[in-house]
């Protein structure tokens, strides 16, 4: 069965890094990729704004779309994937909501800076409102200056205070799975603190979601929790970070905006934002 990874673009070097990132993680795998680029509604650059008309736009799009289908028709010898490049008008994220739906996307893979490449702002606004509203689809956000090398470990950091659902770690398990890298779940606690009955339970359910990998589990004492998982990042040299994006809690204490930016910065690995799955 053919994956389908969806790669928008503003034809920047961090979007073309992370088109290129996504290609690699996946060079084993079936895949079909969607290289999307849209324009006019809420353009990435300053470029496309100041364009005339519509017409211009798209000219601009296609063109930037078939340099790189030409680059990656050199640069990808895998012959299990296929590309196609998709040219559309309108909002970014509502766009990318609807080829989720519509080609049965099943990962989004974006730069976290756009072709501004803003120093101040290290993680995209696109990509963090992406995180925040794409709900239906993990999103894998790739770092400017990240250089894809094989994935040896992959954190999970987690308060165990919210139920896990197994098939919310599907794609973390798959890409686990398809990289032979360990998974570690790392929780962090302000003072010497027990886990409560309903904390074990959910730590336990970890255990049997990850039962066929390469697992471990740490926990670390530090009242400062974005300083403390990244210090745990950069001291193991970890390939990737991941979390479960829920509605109410995705940024707050665990995920906010702030730890996003400071997470790239400071460790400058890809961020897996999982989707929640709500019954």
């Amino acid at each position: 069965m053919k994956r389908r990874i969806l790669c928008p673009t503003d034809f920047s070097k961090n979007a073309q890094n992370a088109i290129e990132y996504a290609v690699k993680l996946f060079k084993n795998e079936t895949c079909v990729f969607y290289i999307l680029n849209t324009y006019n509604a809420e353009p990435y650059t300053m470029e496309l704004a100041i364009a005339r008309d519509l017409e211009e736009f798209r000219e601009k799009s296609i063109g930037g779309l078939r340099v790189i289908l030409e680059w990656l028709s050199h640069d990808d010898n895998s012959r299990n994937h296929e590309f196609h490049v998709v040219s559309e008008c309108g909002n970014l994220l509502d766009i990318i909501k609807t080829m989720v739906d519509k080609q049965d996307i099943e990962m989004v893979v974006m730069g976290t800076q756009g072709a501004t490449n803003s120093r101040i702002e290290i993680f995209g606004s696109q990509t963090v409102l992406a995180m925040e509203e794409i709900r239906n689809c993990p999103m894998l956000a790739i770092p400017s200056k990240t250089i894809y090398k094989e994935i040896k470990e992959i954190v999970f950091p987690t308060d165990y205070r919210t139920t896990f659902k197994r098939r919310e770690f599907q794609y973390l398990v798959d890409i686990a799975k398809m990289s032979n890298s360990s998974i570690v779940v790392l929780n962090v606690v302000n003072k010497n603190e027990s886990l409560d009955e309903d904390q074990v339970t959910n730590k336990n359910l970890l255990k049997d979601y990850f039962e066929d990998l390469d697992y471990s589990f740490h926990t670390l004492k530090n009242k400062d929790i974005q300083a403390a998982i990244n210090s745990f990042i950069e001291s193991r040299g970890s390939d990737m970070v991941s979390f479960i994006n829920r509605r109410h809690s995705f940024f707050g204490m665990i995920l906010s905006r702030p730890m996003v930016k400071n997470l790239n910065y400071h460790t400058g690995i890809p961020v897996l934002a999982l989707h929640e799955i709500r019954r």
